[in-house]
């Protein structure tokens, strides 16, 4: 800055003497004060000014002052054009440099209101640039739209130079179109640094934009006809809804009064009746069958259509067990105290003369009724006895209520309280459970089953319905089940815990997990816990150790051992599925078949690649699945003569050349166990 603009500068602000005193009379460092005619004080402000070339002179500081920061509410912006860009109301007073000029910020006094406002200061010529630029702070609020512009600007010239290189390519033909002969869906142009895919509609997509209507149809669990409908339906694209009778019982009705029959699958676009399975192989084969599918469904649907099944209603009827007014009177009633028995310390109980005398007098009955109504109540699992010795007897005994059980919490099937309606039969259970589990898996499951979408099957209304059936599992008599309708349920009840286990608690990933997982999960059922491990060992291994465990589920006297099966059957273990890559597919099972069907798990998981062969070493490579359970199977060579039923014809004809030379001895290695989630 010459010497005639700084006279100007000088003119229109008002001076500020500023003086800097180093070293005064006590030797101490004196800051810079700034004194000002304004006599009430002002606001100081920091204005960071840019020294002319002729004040850039090399000046020594003290060393106290080189430690020193400048600091300054403001923020430096590289270039400023106008002075008028100062809010009007911060008029600020033009500074004086400090005599040796050692600092680039300077406090300036905010004029007051009730002053007059000096006029701004002229503009400097529009082809020079001040060489003493000031700043002003700019608030985030103000920088956004500067931000915005420059985002927008920058995509619009991204995008004319993309469409400009598209057609320049395209004119010199050296347009590079990747797509196949069979599969038009995607076609993809390569441009040096940038990649852009076209994503084409597919045959159904385009389809579905000119079906307006609704294709639903009725269907059962388990069912093949069923299932080769719904994956026509998804292979063509389809927007369809499945009423699964299974699954909502009441729709049975329906299906009746709409087709006069009850056999699935029924398809109906929109309110029409089309047919079952036959019918629809007919109408995709036909020549026209766009043509005709666009007039069975293009219109819109109509109100009189099967009505699309709705979600998170209970519609399943329940009545209340005749004695639930007599067990409400005794639990509020009773004295339930924590007492000293045996040299242990027992929880909340009761003793057995209070319960009768309190059912006597609510009752208003005789000794022998009220004797009989305390049995019905032990017999139903209302309560039990501390020791599990029986279910009610007159003397001096003690008992407790089902939901003060120790292990009652940790049931995942129980809620708040337990269920007081009137237990369901437990064949009409077992079979409501397999039901909904193979809808679940028809839904949810890839179709080797291989794959489970957990996160969905949480969401879904099958699943829900499943959590009511096994919260009616808490007071069922499993006594009344035929043996092979308890091998059923116990195999389709461990499938289903592990799918809830995975969904509650997560896939086991530690020892600790494993625990958690295996014998800390627990389902009430029939007035007792059941774990994976429990149900596994205790139940289906005839009270077995587990795996590197030396005790047995359950100890002598538990009533869970009426339940266990007379013999083992080694198939159970190809029908378990834990939810790890290396278990067999999750899948249940029916009481009619459930002997055929585990034959079936034994030869696909083996057809899986649950057993290899070195025929140069004489090495067979098994499932580390028989390893863990060899007491079920036997020696090792009744072993490979056991698996050689469920071979395939190849499998079984390498491992019969094995065994029929009986001098040489046959290696066995057991492969590793994946135990990361079938997700």
């Amino acid at each position: 800055m010459d010497s005639s603009e700084q006279d100007k500068v000088d003119e229109d602000f008002v001076d500020v003497s500023a003086s800097a005193n180093y070293g005064g009379e006590d030797g101490c460092q004196t800051e810079p004060t700034a004194v000002s005619d304004d006599k009430d004080g002002g606001d100081f402000v920091d204005v960071e000014i840019e020294k002319s070339n002729e004040e850039k002179e090399e000046v020594m500081m003290p060393p106290e002052e080189e430690k020193e920061e400048a600091t300054s509410n403001s923020i430096k912006i590289p270039e400023i054009k106008e002075i008028q860009e100062y809010n009007n109301d911060k008029d600020i007073s033009s500074p004086k440099l400090y005599g040796n000029a050692r600092n680039h910020y300077l406090p300036a006094i905010k004029s007051q209101a009730h002053l007059p406002k000096p006029d701004p200061p002229p503009l400097p010529p529009p082809t020079s640039t001040p060489k003493g630029e000031r700043t002003q702070s700019l608030s985030i609020a103000e920088t956004i739209p500067s931000i915005g512009k420059y985002i927008t600007e920058r995509s619009n010239s991204f995008s004319e130079a993309i469409v400009r290189r598209l057609s320049s390519l395209k004119d010199d033909n050296d347009m590079v179109v990747k797509d196949d002969s069979l599969n038009f869906e995607v076609t993809e142009f390569k441009i040096p640094g940038v990649k852009v895919i076209v994503k084409l509609k597919t045959e159904a997509e385009r389809l579905s934009l000119d079906l307006r209507g609704r294709v639903s149809f009725f269907t059962r669990s388990n069912c093949k006809d069923c299932t080769a409908v719904r994956h026509f339906f998804r292979e063509k694209g389809l927007v369809h809804v499945e009423i699964n009778i299974d699954v909502f019982p009441k729709r049975e009705k329906e299906l009746i009064e709409r087709t006069g029959r009850s056999d699935t699958p029924q398809i109906f676009f929109n309110d029409k009746w089309f047919g079952g399975l036959p019918a629809l192989m007919k109408l995709k084969e036909s020549r026209d069958y766009e043509a005709k599918l666009k007039e069975l469904v293009g219109d819109r649907c109509p109100d009189v259509a099967p009505a699309v099944p709705v979600y998170g209603v209970k519609d399943e009827e329940e009545e209340d067990d005749d004695l639930v007014e007599t067990v409400r009177y005794l639990r509020r009633s009773l004295p339930i105290h924590d007492r000293l028995l045996r040299m242990q310390m027992v929880k909340n109980c009761f003793s057995g003369v209070d319960l009768l005398e309190a059912t006597i007098e609510f009752l208003d009955c005789s000794r022998k009724k009220g004797i009989m109504t305390a049995k019905r109540m032990g017999h139903k699992h209302f309560f039990h006895h501390v020791f599990g010795e029986n279910e009610f007897e007159e003397g001096n005994h003690f008992y407790r209520f089902l939901e003060h059980e120790p292990f009652i919490m940790g049931c995942f099937n129980f809620r708040i309280s337990t269920n007081d309606c009137e237990p369901k039969s437990a064949s009409f259970l077992a079979d409501r459970l397999s039901k909904l589990m193979f809808a679940i898996l028809e839904a949810y499951a890839s179709d080797d089953r291989l794959h489970i979408n957990y996160h969905a099957i949480d969401k879904s209304e099958e699943f829900r319905r499943f959590l009511n059936v096994a919260r009616d599992l808490q007071r069922v008599n499993m006594k009344l089940l035929a043996p092979n309708e308890r091998l059923a349920f116990f195999l389709n009840l461990h499938n289903a815990m592990a799918i809830h286990a995975v969904i509650s608690i997560g896939h086991p990933e530690g020892i600790l997990d494993k625990r958690a997982f295996f014998n800390e999960f627990l389902y009430l059922v029939g007035g007792y816990p059941y774990s994976l491990n429990i149900i596994v060992n205790g139940i289906l291994r005839h009270n077995r150790t587990s795996p590197n465990s030396f005790i047995r589920p359950f100890s002598k006297g538990d009533r869970r051992l009426e339940l266990v099966p007379p013999k083992v059957n080694p198939l159970i273990h190809f029908g378990l599925c834990n939810a790890t890559r290396s278990s067999p597919a999750v899948r249940f099972f029916t009481a009619d078949g459930v002997e055929d069907e585990l034959k079936c798990a034994a030869k696909e998981y083996f057809k899986r690649g649950a057993i290899g062969f070195d025929m140069d070493t004489r090495t067979v490579f098994l499932t580390r699945i028989i390893k863990w359970y060899n007491e079920d199977f036997g020696s090792q060579k009744e072993t490979l003569k056991w698996v050689i039923k469920y071979l395939e014809p190849t499998q079984s004809g390498l491992l019969s050349h094995l065994l029929a030379d009986d001098d040489d001895e046959i290696n066995v290695i057991y492969q590793d166990y994946d135990w990361s989630g079938n997700l």
